[in-house]
């Protein structure tokens, strides 16, 4: 059957000349080649038939349009692969929590930050691979000193904003958090004077999900700890004085109702406050570097549009620190029937063969030190305004911290919506938490 479905997948397949990787100037590594990827065994030696799981439309569509099951058997002609597609993310757990239990995992199977240590005990170490070794965030995500997965792309957050508004104002890009409430007020005075409407910060509460940059990254970066949901695991009282996430909402909410982000934050979802910043109805929105685009679409020029990452710092001898995620961990199942053959598939994967291809198809950002990607110029500020950043790599919480979250019905995007809400007591909130949150790993028995 697989060698049927291989067969069938060669054949509708489009013959097209891989694109991008003509115009990538960086040298490949001495190791970066695919016969390299065998070590000392010929690409003509390795043999046999794999199963690659994916979920991602994108690449399911440059897979097919650039003939990725041709080129490789190009380089390993006895090698077959069916690239099987799953629904969407969801299903794709679901379905390889059941083939995990049954023995059946695809040979090549992708992860996401959280699902890694789901899924570590049907993952082979990947650190001695050159994909690795050339990845800039695989080791920052590896479980017991195990790389476990390579990220396929590295996703960072970011805050926009008009630097004519600002230069109107007469402000500055903060570089604290006590910069940022003072430019926003300094905004949301200037330009509510004339606009009652107006809003120093757009933000679509109404959808929930647009105020997690604030309410799911700022507890991360305020220790610096990427791992801040899977450690909340451990304790009973993480939302307690004086942690990271108690100290990350106190200023958050402090934000919120100061008055910034205009009347009725509740009151928009995330197209209409996106909108509204594209039309300068707005100084600033903070999304990820996926909403460039979205505010291109809607502005009616970016020349004036710049970015910087989100302040979280008290004050300026502090770090400054800032998110970026690892996304799309392609890794090797020990299910495999054939393990090196798999192995040998993910370098070329990352290799010059395939890679910058794929790179120069997405707007996301390179994971590989050997094939960089020149960041938008607008992005790039938020780098030159930051030299010495550092890098929080963010987790997203692993299976105890989400066990634990839904039993306390822990929400922290619907908590953010709620704190615009008359009459909120962020204290009594988070101290109820803690109350669920203790009973909860009780229950569960989580230590």
């Amino acid at each position: 059957m697989k060698k049927l479905l291989c067969t069938l997948l060669a054949a509708l397949m489009l013959a097209g000349i891989l694109a991008g990787c003509s115009g990538n100037n960086a040298a490949p590594t001495e190791n970066s080649g695919a016969s390299a990827a065998a070590g000392d065994t010929a690409p003509a030696d390795l043999k046999g038939e794999l199963v690659f799981a994916i979920w991602d439309n994108n690449l399911m569509t440059y897979i097919e349009e650039n003939d990725m099951v041709g080129k490789f058997q190009e380089v390993y002609p006895n090698a077959a692969i069916e690239v099987e597609k799953v629904k969407d993310d969801s299903e794709y757990w679901n379905t390889m929590k059941m083939r995990a239990s049954a023995n059946q995992l695809p040979d090549v199977m992708f992860n996401k930050p959280f699902t890694l240590s789901r899924f570590q005990d049907y993952l082979l170490d990947l650190s001695d691979t050159q994909a690795a070794k050339n990845n800039t965030l695989a080791a920052g995500y590896a479980l017991n000193g195990k790389i476990l997965g390579i990220p396929m792309t590295a996703g960072y957050e970011y805050v926009y904003y008009w630097k004519d508004m600002f230069q109107e104002a007469g402000v500055e890009v903060p570089t604290t958090w006590t910069e940022l409430e003072e430019v926003s007020k300094k905004l949301q005075a200037h330009f509510g004077a004339s606009d009652p409407d107006f809003m120093a910060i757009a933000l679509g509460a109404k959808d929930e999900w647009p105020t997690y940059p604030y309410m799911e990254f700022m507890p991360a970066l305020v220790g610096g700890n990427g791992q801040n949901w899977n450690d909340m695991a451990k304790t009973d009282a993480p939302f307690a004085e004086g942690t990271d996430i108690n100290v990350a909402y106190h200023r958050v909410y402090d934000l919120y109702t100061s008055g910034v982000f205009g009347k009725d934050p509740l009151g928009l979802g995330n197209d209409q406050a996106t909108s509204l910043f594209a039309q300068k109805k707005a100084a600033i929105i903070a999304l990820g570097d996926w909403g460039l685009q979205n505010i291109a679409n809607g502005a009616d020029s970016i020349d004036q549009l710049g970015a910087f990452y989100l302040p979280v710092r008290e004050t300026a001898d502090e770090p400054f620190r800032y998110i970026v995620q690892g996304d799309s961990f392609m890794g090797v199942t020990t299910h495999s029937k054939n393990p090196e053959l798999a192995k040998a598939f993910v370098e070329w994967f990352y290799s010059e063969a395939w890679y910058p291809g794929y790179l120069s198809y997405i707007s996301s950002a390179s994971s590989m030190s050997n094939f960089p990607k020149d960041k938008d110029p607008i992005l790039a500020e938020a780098d030159a305004a930051q030299p010495d950043g550092e890098m929080v790599m963010y987790d997203g919480g692993g299976d105890n911290f989400t066990a634990i979250q839904n039993e306390t019905s822990f929400d922290y995007k619907k908590l953010g919506a709620q704190m615009f809400t008359d009459g909120f007591d962020l204290d009594a909130a988070l101290a109820e938490l803690d109350t669920k949150w203790a009973a909860a790993r009780a229950k569960l028995g989580i230590q």
